[in-house]
């Protein structure tokens, strides 16, 4: 039975890997998960300087999932660099470093320290706000999308994986900027904006008022967004939002993903990751499935 998949030329060894800003850089889901089950480790958001990240409270459990406010805290490329890519080179795993950044330049920098660094590919995070835009996020424009991805490819040694953000009219108007500035692939989706209050306190759950919205909740809209994209763009897909088990999993690959990625599942499941890809393999034996190829897109 094969379940590896090939993205941009990097050979996966099963499509599992998890959300980015949901296990850290791997260090602390060692001692629960095998890292070398996973088809990848995805790090945490890396930024050319240390980012402090929103004021606290700045998580909030809510039906079905969570909203989060973080603000993409992380040490700086120097200590990701130093600290965590030798950590995760001791495994038989693929990396790829999620970027983000507050202007264009910011991402450039990032990718630019990367390009001699062992790491497989570069999932671009978009859904920051470009500072220059007066915080508009850049996935939130095509004309945004299309310029960033161009600059970034210009300057990326590793394939290049833009994260769309679900915030907007028509995803595949994103997806088509994406493909149009030369990405390898993309990923799909990041959080829903959302908001939570609390009555007693008649006050914000969160102190940013607004976050993002992830879990069980957003699957259907993730599932959808994932379909629409894989039938308007030739790029391999990475999906996600919501998945919590194989079954999940596999909606998004019969939807069109060649590979997915687990989040907030990690948080109260430490082995979701793992169990998944159990998942898709008892899944693949009961149906005699030999190759997952044969399932990615297969619901049109």
């Amino acid at each position: 039975m094969d379940m590896s998949v090939k993205i941009a030329g990097v050979e996966f060894k099963n499509p599992v890997m998890e959300a980015s800003g949901t296990f850290g850089s791997g260090v602390e889901y060692s001692e629960f998960v095998d890292l070398n089950k996973l088809g990848a480790v995805v790090t945490k958001g890396v930024a050319n300087v240390p980012w402090p990240g929103n004021p606290t409270p700045r998580i909030a459990e809510t039906y079905g999932g969570m909203i989060n406010a973080i603000g993409l805290q992380n040490p700086g490329i120097d200590v990701f660099i130093k600290r965590d890519i030798p950590f995760l080179r001791q495994y038989d795993t693929r990396i790829i470093v999620n970027v983000c950044g507050r202007t264009t330049e910011d991402y450039i920098d990032v990718v630019e320290r990367l390009g001699d660094e062992p790491v497989d590919m570069l999932e671009i995070n978009i859904s920051c706000p470009n500072v220059k835009e007066g915080g508009i996020a850049f996935g939130q424009d095509p004309k945004a999308v299309e310029a960033i991805t161009k600059a970034v490819k210009a300057h990326a040694k590793q394939p290049i994986i833009m994260k769309l953000s679900p915030n907007v009219t028509d995803i595949t108007v994103m997806a088509k900027a994406a493909q149009a500035g030369g990405t390898d692939a993309i990923s799909l989706i990041n959080t829903l904006t959302g908001m939570k209050i609390d009555i007693h306190k008649r006050a914000f759950a969160l102190a940013n008022k607004t976050g993002g919205l992830s879990g069980p909740a957003i699957k259907p809209v993730a599932l959808r967004m994932v379909y629409q994209t894989a039938q308007a763009v030739q790029v391999p897909i990475i999906g996600m939002g919501g998945i919590m088990n194989g079954e999940d999993a596999l909606e998004f690959i019969l939807a069109g993903a060649s590979a997915v990625a687990i989040g907030t599942a990690n948080f109260h499941n430490p082995y979701a990751t793992v169990e998944t890809v159990e998942g898709i393999r008892s899944y693949m034996e009961r149906y005699g499935i030999d190759d997952i190829s044969q399932l990615i897109g297969a619901v049109r």
